[in-house]
This record gives structure tokens, C-alpha cells and sequence, in this order.
């Protein structure tokens, strides 16, 4: 088989592509023949040697990877509920770019027949990492105001979807006019184009008694006036820190990133109580453990995008032995949706689909 490794902290040329053995499954595993595999800013966080649970729980060498669709090509033989040749998508903690991940079968689940092998290797990590935020860490009430920053990406346009399923009110911000009707068309009732509109005056128009819920994966740039224009009752989900981060070049300015730290806004208990408002902070590689929140998120996500009640997500592919390039388009704000690699060519079913 075929892996992307990464030896060390750096650039794209760190994205190394090698020859390793073929992992074996145990017991409960169950052995993935890829056909894609999701591309998040995660492992380029990864690649840079800043990702938290990269450094805590893996180290150097590493294979970046959360997500991936594909084929069971083996099974342990306390596995149940899949076969051989079953088409399937998944999550994996790392390893992803491989053309073959060892898993354990409860983080795989049947592929939707709503999304083909590209959409489906990009669906898990965004839809889950929205799931969990929305679904999982608040209560919410229909019409309740909802503000989603990077609402184009990944996450976000999972949760302009999501929040239009469950009847609330979203405002999406994107940072470049491309992307504005595509928010739209995802459900958006308002979408701020902050590269042409100033994002808290427009924010504060849209929304002058405050907002419900605030998506915040921005860091510093953002997260103080997200805060501050929460209602009382309101909470700010915070899930990343991309502005400490850099757009284009592959490698990190650290004296940007300390200037970045910083500026982060610190939140005291003593003013969130008298303010009335809350902070609510995740990670989803950490919540790998908890198989009853993954398998409740993935049931219901599976049954809305099967009724066609959340849309196939948009896909740009590259090669796998193009990740250097997807890692650079991702980095640069300009996709929107999802990115994923190819990892095995489309099988002839596929092709004449």
C-alpha cells in the first residue's frame, strides 16, 4: 500500500508519499480498501506540529487523515455487522492518507447511497464536528439566532444546513463575494461578505438584540466581538484558531502566531455569570472515545442526507500524490465545501453511473 508520512514539522514538502506493508486487522477491526479520503484543516495543522492530539497521542512519523470512504477488504472475526467488497465510509484517528486504513468497526458505517465515493470521504469529519457542536453541546429552540463564521468551508456550510434543518435563523459570514450565493443556496437567511461589507455593523443590523449561538473557528480576529454580540443566554462554539495561521506559503510565521496568541481573548467565570452568556469549546479528534455521541450523530446524519434533507456535499478532488496542492488550496480561504484525494481509481460501476 501507499501512505502520505510526514517525518517532522514543515512545509508541503514534508508530504511524503510511501511504499509500507498492509496493515492485519484484530479482532474487531476491519481492513479499508480507500477510495477517497477527506483533506481537513487539521492535518495541515498536522504537518505544521501544532495539532494537539498529533503531539500528545502519535508523534513523529505521522500519516494525517480523519475521514475516507472505500471498500472492506477484511474483517476481524468479531465483526459483525460487515463484509467483504461492503461499500463503507468512516473516521480513523490519523492514517487517512493511506490507500488502506486499519480500523476499529465501530468507527465504520455503511456508505449512504446518497453520495458517491468522493462526497462521502469528505462528509464525516465537517458534518460530525457541526453535529456535535449544535446538536450535542447546546439546547436549541427554533428560531433561535444563529452567526457561522467561514460558513462556505467545510463545517460551515454543515452548519448552515443544519441550523436551517431545525428551524433556526442563520447568518452565514464568508470572505470572499464567490462565496455568497453558495451560502444562499445551502439555506443561509442572511450571508455577510466580509471582505466587502463591515462583518459587525452588518452583524449588529441583522441581529441588534444579540445572537443565539455564534460559530467561531477564526482565533484572535473574531472571537472577542463574537462574544460581545451574543444576547444573554448566548453561547459562543469555538473549534479552531485560523487566523494564528498562514494562507498561503505552507509554513508557519511564528512571530504572527505569538502576536496572534496574544490577542486571544481571555473569558473570565465571573463576567460569562454576570453577563449571563457562555463559552463552549471542542475538538473532535478527542471525542473518539465516545462512541455513543459518534453513533448517534452518524444515524441521524446518514437518515437526513438519505431523505435529501441536507444536500451531498460540493467536492474538489486532487490525487493523492497531489496533497501537497490540496494542502495549498485549503490553506489559501478561496474552496468552498469539501477537499478530498483519490487514492484508488473509480471501480467500472462507478464510471458508468
Amino acid at each position: 500500500m501507499h501512505k502520505v508520512v510526514i517525518h517532522k514539522a514543515g512545509g508541503y514538502e514534508q508530504l511524503r508519499l510511501e511504499a509500507r506493508p498492509v496493515p492485519k486487522p484484530g479482532h474487531r477491526q476491519v481492513l479499508i480498501r480507500t477510495r477517497a479520503v477527506g483533506v481537513n484543516y487539521s492535518d495541515i495543522c498536522v504537518r505544521w506540529g501544532v495539532y494537539e492530539s498529533a503531539r500528545r497521542f502519535v508523534g513523529w512519523p505521522i500519516t494525517p487523515g480523519f475521514e475516507y470512504s472505500g471498500w472492506v477488504e477484511e474483517a476481524g472475526r468479531e465483526v459483525r455487522h460487515l463484509k467483504l467488497g461492503d461499500p463503507v465510509f468512516g473516521v480513523t484517528f490519523f492514517n487517512g492518507y493511506s490507500t488502506h486504513v486499519c480500523v476499529p468497526a465501530d468507527l465504520v458505517w455503511p456508505k449512504p447511497q446518497a453520495l458517491d465515493f468522493e462526497a462521502a470521504a469528505g462528509f464525516l469529519v465537517s458534518h460530525l464536528t457541526a453535529y456535535h457542536g449544535l446538536l450535542q453541546n447546546v439546547v436549541i429552540r427554533p428560531g433561535m439566532k444563529v452567526l457561522v463564521h467561514s460558513a462556505g468551508g467545510g463545517v460551515g456550510s454543515a452548519l448552515i444546513q443544519l441550523c436551517r434543518l431545525h428551524g433556526l435563523h442563520v447568518t452565514g459570514v464568508v470572505g470572499a463575494s464567490h462565496k455568497v450565493e453558495y451560502v444562499r443556496q445551502l439555506g443561509a437567511n442572511a450571508v455577510i461578505d466580509k471582505s466587502t461589507q463591515p462583518l459587525w455593523d452588518e452583524a449588529r443590523r441583522l441581529c441588534p438584540d444579540g445572537y443565539d449561538l455564534a460559530f467561531d473557528a477564526n482565533g484572535p480576529e473574531t472571537l472577542a466581538q463574537s462574544y460581545a454580540h451574543l444576547k444573554p443566554t448566548g453561547k459562543l462554539l469555538v473549534y479552531g484558531f485560523h487566523t494564528l495561521l498562514p494562507k498561503q506559503g505552507g509554513r508557519i510565521k511564528y512571530l504572527k502566531a505569538a502576536l496572534g496568541m496574544l490577542r486571544m481573548p481571555r473569558f473570565s467565570p465571573l463576567s460569562m455569570t454576570s453577563e449571563n452568556k457562555g463559552v463552549v469549546a471542542f475538538n473532535l479528534s478527542f471525542l473518539f472515545n465516545r462512541i455513543d455521541l459518534l453513533q448517534a450523530a452518524v444515524n441521524d446524519l446518514t437518515t437526513w442526507v438519505e431523505a435529501g434533507r441536507i444536500q451531498k456535499p460540493s467536492v474538489q478532488s486532487f490525487a493523492l500524490t497531489d496533497v501537497a496542492k490540496a494542502h495549498q488550496a485549503l490553506e489559501s480561504g478561496e474552496t468552498t465545501g469539501k477537499l478530498v484525494l483519490r487514492t484508488t481509481p473509480p471501480s467500472p460501476s462507478e464510471m458508468f453511473d
